[in-house]
């Protein structure tokens, strides 16, 4: 339990609302990390346990508080909506998703302003922060590159139709040839982009692994001469410093000749020569995978400006419609990009937003030129 000697006395009732809204807080900060270790395994489990315990600790702090000013046993206020809306998620999913709220949540401490809070408490909330950030790290890494493809889909099929749908309907065409139109661009466009995402990402893997060390060299070390030392070229052609590559060429060529067990000493000796190698591969993702998240997120973002078309508005409506449909799902996507980059999830919104909509009035003032042109 965190010392309480040495806060300010409460001078009012307000301070004790303020200590029973902060320990259902913490409480519920413990509550999310419990449910994400009970999800997970390994160091990671180990590690959320740990951090569920130190907001115990905050929370007993504060009750310690409460119980010295009120003579009365703690009693927890109502916590944030944010953090009953974490413990619900973290309860039903325990993904990236709910680490990156994790991480906002805990930028978001006010010990270190507050009166009544510890120095080293506040120190805490700025150490789990990054804590959380790391290992949300790894799971942000393994998504990128198929998160990449759907948030760059979903975008591109808002804004791509929507400026082809305001175009066409600027240049004074029917209601039923926007309609085909932007059925159209909603077919084509996600076939494209799946295709493109698949050539992309597999070329960058095949790229990733014209990198990689041969299999078939690590069966020739045991022959190479000890005096001169070659698979030392091996390791400072990778980046390492000659004394070092001579140190550990020299170490796996003695584990060699030592007659050390294949799966011992020789175990580093791998296709990989015992060079470490990135988790490109990891970050890239499958091209299939980018492939279909493509296909199916821009298709999804092409339908939205086309729907008010297919349900039968007439075209001014319908243009009007479509208008506020897509700019809530930029501010959306947006959004998203927000909280599992860490940034702010309003101006995120809004940057998606300004971008989508100024694309589709250029493309609006372009069609009702060609359409005054034309008639």
């Amino acid at each position: 339990m965190s010392a309480v000697t040495g806060n300010p006395s409460p001078t009012s009732s307000r301070d004790v609302r303020r200590w029973r809204r902060l320990l259902a807080d913490e409480q519920y900060e413990a509550t999310v990390y419990r449910r994400l270790a009970a999800r997970r395994g390994g160091e990671d489990r180990e590690v959320l346990l740990a951090l569920a315990e130190a907001e115990g600790r905050h929370a007993a702090h504060w009750a310690a508080l409460i119980e010295q000013s009120t003579g009365a046993p703690p009693r927890p206020g109502r916590p944030s909506i944010g953090l009953r809306l974490l413990a619900l998620l973290a309860q039903r999913f325990g993904s990236v998703f709910v680490l990156a709220l994790a991480q906002q949540a805990e930028g978001r401490s006010t010990y270190g302003r507050d009166p009544h809070a510890t120095a080293a408490m506040a120190a805490d909330e700025q150490v789990h922060g990054e804590v959380v950030r790391g290992l949300a790290a790894r799971g942000r890494a393994r998504v990128s590159g198929t998160f990449r493809a759907a948030v760059f889909g979903a975008n591109d099929g808002l804004v791509s139709n929507l400026a082809l749908v305001l175009g066409v309907a600027g240049a004074g065409t029917s209601t039923q040839v926007v309609l085909l139109t932007g059925i159209s661009g909603l077919l084509a466009g996600a076939l494209s982009m799946a295709a493109g995402e698949y050539v992309s990402v597999r070329s960058q893997r095949e790229l990733i692994a014209a990198s990689a060390p041969a299999p078939s060299s690590a069966s020739v070390v045991g022959a190479l001469d000890v005096d001169a030392n070659e698979l030392a070229l091996v390791y400072r052609a990778r980046g390492m410093e000659e004394a070092e590559a001579e140190r550990h060429a020299a170490e796996q060529l003695a584990a060699l000749s030592g007659g050390q067990p294949r799966g011992s000493g020789a175990r580093s000796l791998s296709p990989s020569l015992g060079v470490q190698q990135d988790d490109g591969d990891d970050v890239v993702g499958s091209a299939w995978a980018a492939a279909g998240s493509s296909f199916v997120f821009f298709a999804s973002g092409a339908l939205v400006p086309v729907l008010p078309f297919l349900v039968g508005l007439e075209e001014a409506a319908a243009l009007v419609t479509a208008l506020v449909l897509v700019s809530l799902a930029l501010m959306s996507t947006g959004a998203v990009v927000g909280v599992l980059s860490g940034g702010p999830l309003l101006l995120r919104g809004l940057r998606q937003l300004a971008i989508g909509l100024g694309a589709a009035a250029v493309t609006y003032l372009l069609g009702l030129a060609f359409g005054t042109t034309l008639g």
